[in-house]
């Protein structure tokens, strides 16, 4: 399973990405928009891990840009605030399949990861 993780926080990012090398996956994480751009432009993923409040960039175009360059890539939202907390986001990004805070156990994560990426 190919998995992007785009989040603002580098450690975080590695946190979660060590969980889900364990169980297999093939893992790259960005920290931008720009970054994710480049990712996205190279191959294509199963599930997109994604900050919905990017330091670098917007979340909503990393978001568009993966359906439009690859539409069955299943989108998980990602956040530490209660943006988006009445489920818009759904409505917004129609590869959004979960919503979740930023501290979510990896292990559970990882797990939505597993489920979802199923679907790609």
């Amino acid at each position: 399973m190919q998995v992007l993780i785009v989040e603002s926080d580098p450690a975080l990012g590695a946190l979660w990405q060590r969980h889900m090398q364990r169980q297999g996956m093939a893992v790259r994480v960005e920290t931008s928009q720009s970054g994710a751009a480049s990712a996205l432009g190279a191959r294509r993923f199963d599930v997109i891990i994604l900050d919905l409040m990017l330091d670098q960039g917007s979340a909503l175009a990393v978001s568009d840009l993966a359906s439009y360059r690859h539409p069955d890539t299943r989108v998980i939202f990602v956040t530490n605030s209660a943006f988006f907390s009445d489920g818009s986001i759904f409505a917004i990004s129609k590869n959004a399949c979960a919503f979740l805070q930023s501290d979510t156990p990896p292990e559970d994560l990882t797990a939505m990861v597993e489920h979802y990426g199923r679907f790609a």
